[in-house]
């Protein structure tokens, strides 16, 4: 990779996301909580000054959360992808190279790009603030690890204003002394451990480390992120993400689930996702396992917990096929008697869907099921996930996941657009600007 990168990371983009369409939020404290509304999983900076902590469960906060009136939301995912995608469209109009790296995140290479850096991050960031409502952060830096130090303090300091460039930095060596070693992209809890005790604490010792032993103790990818901290680009930009190699589709109930039936409606919707976002990538599954088990936490509760694989006699990509081995499966693991917590489904040994290698004996309709299945998801890509889905997959689904606290997905649903009341004269004070009525 040649040239600075940009590093953009979304402030809370969460707590964000719902304070968009709802400007009552600003400067209150707002936390997401995780699925079935159990645990805190994100947090405004309001939340995070009272002392709010990250995987906190609700239920032991009530009181406090009361008190300090911190507004409570379930996890919306379809609002949020949604916005993410807004704002990596909005990072395209900087740079036609964008690698995505994380729903609030994306690298952006700044080849070539004439002018003040400076100011090109700030433009980035407030266009970004303009076009969507999300605030983001800006870190430029000539590698990508360096660009993520560059992000991460200036989120940590208001003088920065969102942005800082240190491509061209003389003092470079101030912002690696004031990264500590655990927060080293790449740098995980063990390899941390590891260099704490080999004296090694900030971003600055660990450049200065000796390739060889970081190569003995932390494979080329820790010599990778070295050279990467001492100015040398050795991680180049993904700009389409690798395949994967395996794609599981599971949930936990909204209450517990004893019948069989209610437990076929949940793999037959876990198995049409994972099938949908294998089929995204191109892919078909020649292993596909089923797995359910009880609350391991209810130990005055009968456990029990059970997989089952099937191997596919030709690599598949329908929904169909695979929701037939799919129930089979259950059907051999599910026992009566038992609470059941969760069940999910794995599609695994993804080969190219182009090339995967037929049966001489085939007995399937492989064409017809196949063209069925690109209709089914243009349709649900054009109006809506679950415009189109297998009968199988159950309408009332009481299992479904507790999300009581969801606010509107009001980028995606014509029937959950946001109301708007207006308050013209009250908001021309806002901006300082007197009227005068006449009778």
């Amino acid at each position: 990779m040649k040239g600075p990168v940009a590093l953009v990371d979304c402030n809370n983009f969460y707590a964000s996301c719902e304070r968009v369409f709802n400007p009552a939020l600003r400067n209150k404290p707002i936390v997401v909580l995780s699925n079935n509304d159990g645990m805190i999983i994100a947090r405004s900076n309001e939340a995070k000054e009272i002392g709010v902590k990250m995987g906190e469960p609700l239920f032991k906060i009530k009181p406090f959360i009361k008190k300090h009136d911190v507004r409570v939301f379930s996890s919306n995912y379809t609002l949020y992808g949604d916005m993410s995608r807004r704002v990596m469209d909005t990072l395209e109009q900087f740079s036609p190279d964008v690698e995505i790296y994380s729903i609030d995140e994306a690298f952006v290479s700044l080849e070539g790009i004439n002018g003040n850096l400076d100011d090109y991050a700030s433009e980035i960031r407030e266009t970004v603030y303009r076009w969507t409502g999300i605030p983001v952060s800006v870190g430029v830096a000539r590698t990508k690890t360096l660009a993520k130090i560059a992000n991460r303090y200036a989120k940590k300091h208001p003088e920065c204003n969102g942005a800082l460039n240190i491509s061209d930095a003389p003092d470079i060596d101030k912002y690696l002394k004031w990264t500590d070693v655990s927060d080293v992209w790449g740098i995980g809890r063990q390899y941390s451990k590891l260099l704490n005790k080999n004296g090694i604490n900030n971003a600055w010792e660990l450049s200065k480390a000796n390739e060889y032993w970081v190569k003995k103790k932390m494979t080329v990818m820790g010599l990778r992120t070295v050279l990467e901290l001492r100015g040398i680009s050795c991680i180049e930009m993904e700009y389409t993400p690798p395949a994967k190699k395996a794609i599981v589709s599971s949930r936990s109930f909204g209450r517990y689930v004893t019948e069989l039936n209610d437990l076929k409606e949940a793999i037959s919707l876990f198995t049409s996702k994972a099938a949908e976002k294998m089929r995204q990538q191109k892919s078909a599954a020649t292993l596909l396992a089923v797995f359910l088990r009880t609350n391991p936490f209810r130990k005055e509760k009968p456990q029990y917990h059970n997989g089952c694989q099937a191997q596919m006699p030709v690599p598949a990509s329908s929904t169909s096929e695979l929701l037939f081995y799919a129930m089979k499966s259950l059907e051999q693991i599910y026992r009566e008697g038992y609470e059941y917590q969760k069940v999910g489904v794995m599609l695994s040994g993804l080969v190219p869907h182009d090339s995967s290698q037929m049966s001489l004996f085939e007995t399937e309709d492989r064409k017809r099921m196949a063209r069925i299945t690109e209709i089914v998801d243009k349709v649900n890509a054009i109006y809506g996930r679950e415009t189109i889905f297998h009968a199988s997959s159950g309408t009332g689904r009481n299992w479904n996941m507790r999300r009581d606290k969801l606010s509107g997905r009001y980028t995606t649903n014509w029937g959950e657009l946001p109301e708007a009341k207006a308050g013209v004269i009250e908001s021309l004070k806002d901006f300082g600007i007197q009227l005068e009525l006449f009778p």
